[in-house]
This record gives C-alpha cells, structure tokens and sequence, in this order.
C-alpha cells in the first residue's frame, strides 16, 4: 500500500509538472498510463536502458557504492549521484512527445528537496518547475509551493544562445524580458539558491546533458 501510494504521488506530480493535473481529474492512473511514457537512462552517456522505472529510488541507488558516483562538482548538495535516471516522455494525442519530465533533487535550507521540470521537446524552453518533498520554513523556503512562484516558470529558457545554463534565480526580481531569470524567494535566499544550484548541476554535464544532447540529436533526426 505504501509503495502505490508513493508511486500514485509521484505519477501525480509528474502529471502536474506536464500540464495534465486538470485534465486528469480523479483518474491519475489511467491519464498518467495514456500519455506518460516512463524511460530509464544512463546518466554518463545519456542512452536509453533497460530497467523498473516504478521502483527506480535516486536516492536509495546513490547509497549503493556499486550504482552510484560522487560529483566532481557537487554544486546541488547530492554528495552521490546515482548512475541511472528515470525520464518522462509526455506525449499528446498523436503520439508525439510534447514534454518531457526530468526529476531533480539538491539541497535546500534543511535538507534536500526534491522535485520535477517540465521541458517542451527543445529541452530549454520551460513548461513547469513543480517541487514535491521538502522540508522548508513556512511562508518562506516553502514558498516554492507557492503557486505564484510556480507561475513564473513557464516560458523561461534553461539555456542561453551558446547552450550553456543559465537560469538564475535573482534577488530582487528578474527584469522584464529576461528570459533566464526567475524572481527570488523573498527572504529565502539559500533555498533560492538551492533552487538555481540545482537546476544548474542536473542539466549540466554530470546530470542530464548527455540525455539532452542525445534526445535533441534525435529530435532533429526525426527519431522521436
């Protein structure tokens, strides 16, 4: 029971981080099971592997010294990296992939947090930034629950021109037309911190950049 209930979160958050929550209603399940085509990954070279996407654990993997690896740059607070990944290749009613739905974890003011971006197929351009499980200081970290806060993703760039990351997270407010900044949490500049360390490690290369060169390959090719 508590495995499906874990699991039905997760499908849950990975529904709303693809745009879906509302059209899924009550059947997460079946909506989830219609659209969302889950697919395991190696992180180092980005390819598709075999592999139990529903009981995949980051987490539970990076404790494992034969599954994972320590960070050249733990800039996220990790300390170990698994060496799999799971994605989510959200696809609309012809079969074509529209979304796609990386997991990320770092750190936040306590502890890690853990969440989901959702990408539109150019794997820049920013559908949602959806946290799930943290344990920040009410009306301040925590406001990355904040729908307010979770509005000001859509549309923004991950990458800049030369494909390097450049979201950022910016005290004070982003300035109009930035399209790589976000506003900061007001009074929670480590957890806004937190926030664009993160980001910056997991589509960096010891995250999913050699998914992301990879899926954008074959995008162009026309494989996907």
């Amino acid at each position: 029971m508590q495995n499906a209930n874990r699991l039905l979160d997760k499908q849950t958050k990975i529904l709303e981080a693809a745009g879906l929550l509302d059209q899924a209603g009550k059947d997460i399940v079946g909506t989830y099971g219609k659209y969302v085509e889950a697919k395991m990954i190696d992180l180092d070279s980005g390819a598709f592997i075999e592999g139990n996407t529903d009981m995949f654990d980051e987490r539970r993997d990076s404790r494992d010294a034969t599954k994972s690896s320590k960070p050249k740059n733990d800039i996220a607070g990790i300390n170990r990296r698994a060496n799999d990944a799971v994605v989510y290749l959200v696809k609309d009613e012809n079969g074509k992939v529209n979304t796609i739905v990386l997991p990320i974890i770092g750190s936040g003011l306590w502890d890690l947090m853990s969440g989901f971006i959702g990408l539109a197929p150019d794997l820049n351009t920013v559908r949602s930034v959806i946290y799930s499980e943290l344990k920040e200081t009410p009306g301040l970290g925590a406001e990355v629950l904040n729908p307010r806060w979770k509005a000001l993703w859509p549309g923004k760039k991950m990458f800049d021109e030369q494909n390097n990351v450049a979201i950022k997270i910016v005290k004070g407010g982003a300035k109009a037309g930035d399209v790589n900044g976000v506003d900061a949490l007001s009074g929670a500049t480590l957890t806004s911190n937190g926030v664009e360390s993160t980001l910056h490690f997991w589509l960096g290369e010891e995250g999913y950049g050699p998914f992301i060169t990879q899926f954008r390959t074959q995008l162009r090719d026309g494989g996907m």
